[in-house]
């Protein structure tokens, strides 16, 4: 990913997009018009991102984007794209935490309008640590930080997370819940193994991620403990920085109930994906920043929780991962811009790290 072309995230027409988005803003602000229209460099290989400006004489906000499910016709990353459960996530968080998100204006359900559901948030100004390439790398804002700044980046960082699970009403967000029997963490991990096979149907199966499956058997915590909201795709590069304090949160898309530590173990993983990629190529990257025992330490001065079973939980992060790296390599395929190498587990970025991570010799 650090190395290759950027991976094909769209096949729509942004100029029709945004004729029809101006279609459907004048049926809802009289006089509206979505101006300055544009795709992000960034958009996500999930769900589809629409910057505009909001032409209206008393306009709620001005900056605006629009968060469309994923185009059926590219290879969607994931199977279901539920736009209403972003929309009520946010609107949660927005009401009954101080985790900063952005405001949303409005929902539609209906395809039709721009052919598929979206909704309207604000669109919030700042900086947010790139992934291509990685902010492990030199030569970005992130990197080029004093220790002292990033630390307070990474000090704020953990604070979203203990405010969002300490404030954020479980009972709530109920809506939430996964189907099935047995507790949120059972039930989250019976979900990931059936994204797993939808992810695999009809193609090679991958040795390295039913191994990581079988692993977590043998590390299943004894108690899970409370449940909380989880953002789900808790990392620093979903998060808007005004200087180095969060200004927004984003990509609610993966939130569920279940342990505090499975947003902890994405965070805590996810930096060292990155980093670990950039090791592998010659350069140090920020080893001292985001620390699996930083991370644990700071967040149970802020909460009275220890976080527990963190092997458990780094390890479900990376297989998770692993999943989607999978079906995004394999999405590279249909467009032609990768080819299959005759071991599956090799589509994986990361299978040297999660192949220890099972042995249990990666930390």
């Amino acid at each position: 990913m650090a190395t290759a072309p950027r991976p094909r995230t769209s096949t729509r027409d942004p100029e029709a997009l945004a004729r029809r988005l101006t279609d459907w803003l004048g049926a809802r602000l009289p006089g509206a018009r979505a101006v300055d229209v544009s795709v992000p460099e960034s958009n996500g290989m999930s769900s589809e991102t629409l910057l505009f400006t909001l032409d209206h004489s008393q306009p709620p906000v001005r900056a605006c984007a629009a968060r469309l499910a994923a185009d059926p016709a590219a290879y969607t990353v994931f199977p279901v794209y539920d736009m209403p459960r972003q929309y009520r996530t946010l609107r949660l968080v927005a009401e009954r935490t101080d985790v900063p998100v952005p405001r949303v204006l409005w929902l539609e359900e209906d395809p039709a309008p721009l052919g598929a559901p979206f909704f309207v948030m604000e669109r919030v100004t700042g900086r947010v640590p790139p992934d291509v390439m990685p902010y492990t790398y030199e030569g970005n804002w992130l990197h080029a930080a004093s220790d002292a700044e990033r630390a307070h980046l990474e000090d704020a960082t953990i604070r979203v997370l203990a405010r969002l699970h300490d404030q954020a009403p479980a009972g709530e967000a109920a809506f939430l819940a996964l189907p099935g029997d047995g507790d949120p963490l059972r039930r989250h991990v019976r979900a990931q193994r059936a994204y797993y096979a939808w992810v695999v149907r009809g193609l090679p199966r991958s040795p390295l991620v039913e191994s990581a499956f079988a692993r977590l058997e043998e590390l299943w915590p004894a108690d899970p403990g409370e449940t909380v909201l989880n953002w789900g795709d808790a990392r620093i590069g979903n998060i808007v920085y005004e200087g180095f304090d969060p200004a927004a949160v984003l990509d609610w898309e993966m939130a569920c109930l279940g342990p505090r530590e499975v947003d902890l173990g994405w965070t805590v993983y996810l930096h060292r994906f990155f980093q670990d990629l950039t090791v592998g190529f010659g350069q140090p990257g920020l080893p001292g920043f985001l620390r699996r025992d930083r991370v644990e330490d700071r967040y149970a001065e802020l909460t009275g929780h220890r976080p527990r079973d963190m092997d458990f939980y780094t390890l479900y992060a990376a297989l998770r991962h692993a999943v989607v790296m999978l079906r995004v390599a394999h999405r590279q395929v249909h467009f032609g811009e990768a080819v299959v190498p005759d071991d599956p587990d090799k589509l994986i970025l990361h299978h040297e790290s999660l192949a220890a991570m099972v042995r249990g010799d990666y930390w």
